[in-house]
């Protein structure tokens, strides 16, 4: 018999969808992989190199030997975890959420993002965005056939225009996504900052997607919720998750609250994504979020040092350094090295002195106002960062 041969095109159009033609494999991706075959110190993506609490991990083993979440768990996540989540804001933000009603646990923050933009927008609605912004923004707002709007933050303080913001809202704009404590530029936005953004989404009746992943990362001042200013609990989708808080990012752990109509919409769209996720893992979890202050203040307090001692090496290497508020990461400029394109730099990188970081030209629209800025992760073990500050003598 002769082998069987592929079956001819009946078009010419392409495989991927049009909405993601420009969507390639992630810098993340690429970067991550450069460093193992070069094997450099991988400051690009954005993960600590060693696990979180012991109890915690602790806490998932014991959920799996008791046979708590090997199955499917319920769809808007075990009421355990939902209940810890509304704790949570409560605990830190004086935010009362019913974890039945107003809670939903997702497959990490990303997922979270996805389910909210593909729920709540048609195609053809105007999303503006704090731009540099996190790659899967775009990818989502492209999937739900919605148009990003850019409001870029630009050096050296990475600020929002706030009339500029005012002016990019049109008739066509359904939501605002927001990110802060915000990656990559580590801004943090003030209270003031969000008042005025709350004024203007009641203003014009606005809904708003906070990503809110960092918020207990922040270094000098604290953070503030948007859903905690006058109108916008009930506009507003706050979403948070395990993964940075508690070192623990690979087992995607994330959760939203929102009113419960605006929950019941994600939920719609989050059904047909993962479904469920994470079973044990939830319940580990739930234990996590309640552990006392001692451990978020040792948090920031260790990654703050780190940020620091990160942030020296970069100076004394020639760079700007763009000290952060919050994140895992520092932005710095490679112009004062001679450099003019911050991906050749990073391409280049490894080979120079053995590090990888990531060109943050990739989260822009514009690509000239971030063409040479490059982003670092501070979120490593100490002796790593000793390394990393020794091999940037190198430049």
């Amino acid at each position: 018999m002769a082998p069987m041969s592929a079956p001819a095109s009946s078009s010419s159009r392409p495989f991927l969808n049009r909405r993601l033609a420009s969507f390639g494999t992630t810098i993340f991706a690429e970067m991550s992989a450069l460093a193992a075959r070069t094997g450099s110190i991988n400051l690009g993506q954005g993960f600590p190199d060693t696990d979180g609490p012991a109890e915690i991990a602790e806490a998932a083993v014991r959920a799996i030997r008791d046979g708590r979440g090997n199955q499917y768990p319920p769809g808007p996540g075990v009421p355990e975890l939902r209940e810890a989540v509304a704790a949570h804001q409560r605990r830190f933000y004086g935010l009362a959420y019913d974890p039945d009603t107003e809670v939903l646990v997702t497959a990490g923050a990303t997922e979270a993002i996805a389910a909210a933009l593909l729920a709540l927008l048609e195609p053809g609605d105007e999303v503006i965005a704090l731009e540099p912004f996190y790659d899967s923004y775009a990818a989502c707002i492209a999937m739900a056939g919605a148009v990003r709007v850019p409001l870029t933050l630009r050096a050296p303080d990475f600020r929002p225009d706030l009339d500029a913001l005012r002016d990019a809202v049109t008739p066509r704009t359904r939501l605002l996504l927001l990110n802060t404590p915000h990656n990559p530029t580590g801004t943090v936005l003030t209270p003031a900052e969000l008042a005025s953004i709350a004024e203007l989404a009641v203003e014009r009746d606005l809904l708003v997607v906070t990503d809110e992943v960092y918020e207990h990362l922040v270094f000098e001042g604290g953070h503030t919720p948007l859903a905690s200013l006058p109108g916008m609990r009930e506009r507003t989708v706050t979403i948070s998750s395990a993964g940075k808080t508690f070192s623990f990012t690979g087992w995607k752990v994330g959760w939203l609250t929102a009113p419960p109509a605006l929950v019941s919409a994600v939920r719609s769209a989050k059904q047909y994504l993962t479904y469920v996720s994470s079973g044990p893992f939830q319940y580990a979890v739930a234990e996590a979020l309640a552990l006392p202050d001692a451990y978020y203040d040792g948090l920031r307090t260790g990654l703050a040092a780190k940020r620091d001692l990160l942030a020296g090496g970069l100076a004394a290497a020639g760079l700007e350094v763009f000290r952060p508020q919050g994140t895992y990461f520092i932005t710095t400029d490679v112009s004062p090295l001679g450099e003019t394109d911050g991906l050749a730099f990073c391409r280049a990188l490894p080979e120079r002195c053995g590090l990888v970081a990531i060109p943050n030209q990739v989260f822009y629209d514009d690509k000239s106002a971030g063409a040479t800025q490059v982003r670092w992760a501070f979120c490593k073990r100490t002796e790593i960062l000793d390394e990393a500050v020794a091999r940037l003598g190198r430049l």
